[in-house]
């Protein structure tokens, strides 16, 4: 961010929206604390803070099979290598939380084709959020003075990045090291380049499709595919509207900044935007990684606004849509300088174009139809059957625990009839007249809402979503607090579990109520 290459793209891809001629064409600026150089120093061979620990790709699992063999890495330097499904910040995160007091993380060779063993990695993130981490949970933007506060994403580890070779050398004789980083910051300004095309029948209602334009280095995969897909979807959709094509919906182009720091520029506009977005039914498609997972190429994320968290066919990874490539493999280049257009091209034996015109296709033909179905196709009942798995678990142990499932299956029970019933009521409904459809289409869009929990805060939790977010507050917290009881009987917290199950079981319930309504007024609704 704030690199004369990106100011350069910013401005080529807000000249490429004007010359569309579309509705609208504007930029945003923010202000984000960047680090103004790097300082950062890796003091090797010195006998100060600890020793080294070996995490394999530090995973959840990782650390637990370092547990099991009575490998402690309390008051030790982590090493991890980049892979295994795990972002850098979910692996520093990790690290802390079993008691590391460093982590350092490198490309290994037998994961990122090497030569030299030398290939380093780019500076990367480490923040265990989104957005600006030093305005958690509101805007920053125009130098606004907040008091000091920072998220709770951010490590209170040291980290580092580090080549393969450096990392044989710190794992060989029983070496130690000692760690510093010091960041110098400063403000940078941000820029999103945004163009839309109105709709015709619910201008009010955003389908917005969104592409991360920075990149720790070539960042072909990175930002390039999404972005030229993005500028080709612009071209696509603006032609259409000139020959006559009309969205039911307006459709919002965005070229993110700062996607690689935490999705700050998305995250901060959707922050400052309350009223015009986070209060009305809207949808995102973020494209982000692309050709990065197996096939078939339906890992694309849509979710709902305001707190994207929602699907439309759920992909892997965090706030960026996955979109699959060749079957059997996987580009490990991403945030190093090997992600590059020629790299790519080689990587997929020549078939880039085809490759990214499918890609585009498909992209295409989902906002599409989320631009002019009358329902927006969104599956409101797939929650009751991930409910229903933890309920089976959770029953296994009732008698154990003395504690009754049966407040969670009402919930559950609860919220899929709701659902259910606004399915029925959906199909035997005149979808022509707008004022149903717009009634429906909010009901289907608040359901994300709906599952952010409201016993947490925003500025602590930045990702509050009961299913897909990250804390106590989650179903997968539970999950694994209720898989104690059979693996680790000593560090199950009854009075904890109790508490987590109250708190997700009335999020479930409120859910289920607010889904419900007032369905039974639709047939007040029908014109006289």
């Amino acid at each position: 961010p704030g690199s004369s290459e990106g100011t350069s793209l910013a401005s080529e891809i807000l000249q490429r929206f004007r010359e569309l001629q579309m509705d609208h064409t504007w930029t945003e600026s923010l202000y984000l604390p960047h680090i103004q150089d790097r300082p950062s120093q890796l003091l090797m061979y010195v006998s100060l803070q600890g020793g080294v620990v070996y995490a394999n790709y530090g995973r959840p699992e990782d650390f637990k099979w370092l547990k099991r063999e009575d490998v402690s890495v309390a008051g030790c330097v982590v090493v991890m290598r980049v892979g295994g499904g795990v972002s850098f910040a979910e692996k520093v995160w990790l690290a802390e939380k079993n008691g590391a007091s460093g982590a350092l993380i490198y490309p290994d060779p037998a994961d990122v084709p090497q030569d030299p063993r030398r290939l380093g990695l780019n500076t990367h993130t480490v923040h265990l959020g989104s957005g600006d981490p030093f305005t958690p949970g509101f805007p920053s933007f125009n130098h606004t003075q907040f008091p000091p506060i920072q998220s709770s994403g951010l490590p209170l580890i040291p980290a580092l990045p580090i080549t393969a070779t450096v990392a044989s050398k710190l794992l060989s004789n029983g070496r130690r090291v000692q760690m510093s980083v010091q960041n110098v910051m400063k403000p940078i300004l941000l820029n999103n380049i945004f163009s839309s095309l109105e709709g015709r029948v619910e201008p009010d209602q955003y389908i917005i499709l969104g592409a991360q334009r920075d990149s720790l280095g070539p960042g072909a995969v990175k930002s390039g595919v999404g972005t030229a897909i993005l500028l080709e979807l612009a071209r696509t959709f603006s032609a259409m509207v000139k020959k006559g094509f009309s969205p039911r919906r307006s459709l919002l182009f965005v070229s993110w900044d700062a996607g690689d720091f935490g999705n700050v520029g998305a995250t901060e506009w959707l922050e400052v935007q309350p009223q015009q977005i986070q209060t009305k039914p809207n949808l995102s498609v973020y494209q982000n990684n692309c050709l990065t997972f197996d096939l078939p190429l339906t890992g694309l994320s849509v979710h709902a606004s305001p707190e994207g968290c929602g699907l439309l066919q759920s992909g892997p990874g965090s706030h960026g849509a996955a979109c699959g490539h060749t079957a059997g493999w996987t580009y490990p280049f991403i945030n190093t300088p090997l992600d590059s257009v020629s790299r790519l091209q080689e990587v997929l034996g020549g078939r880039l174009g085809v490759t990214g015109r499918s890609l585009g296709e498909l992209v295409g033909e989902m906002v599409l139809r989320l631009a002019h179905d009358h329902i927006l196709p969104l599956r409101i009942t797939s929650y009751a059957q991930t409910v229903l798995q933890f309920s089976a678990q959770l029953n296994k142990h009732s008698a154990e625990l003395g504690l009754s499932p049966q407040w969670v299956f009402s919930a559950r029970g609860d919220y899929s009839r709701a659902a259910e019933t606004l399915q029925r009521a959906i199909d035997y409904s005149d979808l022509h007249e707008p004022t149903i459809t717009r009634f429906y289409n909010t009901r289907i869009m608040k359901v994300e809402y709906y599952f952010l929990s409201q016993y947490v805060s925003a500025v602590e939790t930045p990702f509050r979503h009961v299913i897909h977010g990250r804390g106590n507050h989650t179903l997968s917290a539970l999950t694994e607090h209720l898989g104690l009881l059979t693996s680790d009987p000593g560090r199950f917290d009854e009075s904890s579990f109790r508490r987590q199950l109250a708190l997700f079981t009335w999020t479930l319930q409120g859910a289920a109520n607010a889904l419900n309504g007032d369905v039974w007024s639709i047939h007040n609704m029908h014109p006289v």
